[in-house]
């Protein structure tokens, strides 16, 4: 048994010619219905003819063209407005006039190319049909045939208007799109520049260590050793943060929290920099972007700590409020900016910009007793 509710999924997936088929099919009945005979448009008002072989064909030529209203506009309302013109000349005046209505809406909402010389024509075949008319003895009259013609072009008119809301919102999901896929690029540009930043500065200052530790082997095996651990985790962070760019990967992406920041101090330590870390109060169930952005705080600031004061006592405080995670990292000596290679600045630009999106606040700087200090208060429960 079919679900009611899969038809109209089943039923968009069909090619659009055959989803518009039964409107024009369901017109071309009702035309042939005896009550409905020489009850449908009557331009010109002419006297009625008696249906014939001939309105066959042109209920089929109005109604049957609807099929190709969308994908071929244009040559449906040719064939249109030629039954039309027959059904008006012959004065079947059949339900299928109400036809070029619809074609007229179609053209001006699915036309792409020469719409002015598609209105241009048609609008000459219709001065053409009006002057034909009025020679076989029409009593319209011209205030009679322009009024016509205004609501034929009352309905090119609409079918237009349904163009632009459909170019417009076309523009906005491409918008939106591109400017996903910039703030997602961005993300993982961030995401990439915290993990790479972190871990191969702590190599780098590891590897430093170890060329003065080759006359104490059980020391430089420990610093090796280190090496090898930070180069394996990360390896495993970049993985998973490949894994944000493979569209065909099902995982979800592996997001740092507080929870961890012991295993990210104690790598630091093992870097060789002195880390005094303290924690208060209890992680909330529920932080959003909260969690994840104070690890990449602290994360950064231990980078900077390695890179511009290596072997200066650097303090770490995290506190969980009830409303905000509170964050602040101190190292006593905030060395030499200047003398330190490949500082750029992003990290601390990114993660201003990361704790602003959560309508936090964050701050970095020299302090007045000496040293540097960065600062973040980050509140729960925001998305990320």
């Amino acid at each position: 048994m079919i679900d009611p509710r899969m038809l109209p999924d089943s039923w968009r997936r069909w090619p659009v010619t055959v989803r518009d088929l039964p409107l024009g099919l369901l017109l071309a009945l009702t035309s042939m219905v005896p009550a409905l005979r020489h009850h449908g448009t009557q331009l010109g008002d002419l006297p009625a003819r008696p249906f014939d072989a001939l309105t066959a064909v042109v209920v089929a030529l109005e109604c049957l063209p609807l099929a190709v209203r969308r994908r071929r506009p244009a040559l449906c309302l040719a064939l249109v407005s030629l039954g039309f013109a027959i059904d008006q000349l012959r004065a079947y005046h059949t339900v299928a006039g109400s036809a070029l209505a619809i074609a007229l809406l179609s053209a001006g909402a699915h036309v792409e190319r020469r719409r002015r010389t598609t209105l241009v024509l048609a609008s000459a075949a219709y001065v053409s049909l009006a002057v034909a008319l009025d020679r076989l003895g029409s009593t319209e009259g011209v205030t009679g045939f322009a009024t016509f013609y205004l609501l034929l072009a009352l309905a090119w008119g609409i079918g237009a208007r349904l163009r632009q809301s459909r170019i417009a919102e076309a523009e906005r999901r491409r918008h939106i799109a591109v400017t996903a896929r910039a703030a997602e690029r961005t993300r993982i540009a961030s995401e990439l520049h915290d993990v790479v930043t972190h871990h191969v500065t702590a190599m780098v200052v590891q590897a430093e260590a170890a060329r003065y530790l080759t006359a104490a082997p059980e020391r430089l095996e420990v610093t090796l050793t280190a090496i090898t651990d930070t180069g394996r985790r990360a390896i495993t962070d970049l993985r998973h943060l490949l894994d944000l760019l493979n569209p065909d990967h099902s995982a979800e992406p592996r997001t740092p929290s507080v929870g961890e920041l012991r295993a990210l101090v104690e790598q630091t330590r093992q870097a060789g920099q002195p880390v005094e870390f303290t924690e208060e109060g209890t992680p909330a169930e529920t932080t959003g972007g909260a969690e994840l952005a104070a690890y990449r705080v602290v994360q950064e600031a231990l980078t900077n700590a390695l890179k511009y004061a290596h072997g200066s006592r650097t303090i770490v405080h995290v506190q969980h409020g009830e409303r905000e995670i509170t964050v602040e990292v101190g190292t006593d000596d905030a060395g030499s900016y200047a003398a330190a290679p490949g500082g750029s600045g992003r990290g601390l630009a990114g993660l201003r910009e990361r704790v602003g999106l959560l309508g936090g606040e964050f701050s970095a700087g020299r302090r007045a007793g000496g040293g540097f200090v960065v600062r973040a208060r980050i509140p729960i429960g925001i998305p990320s």
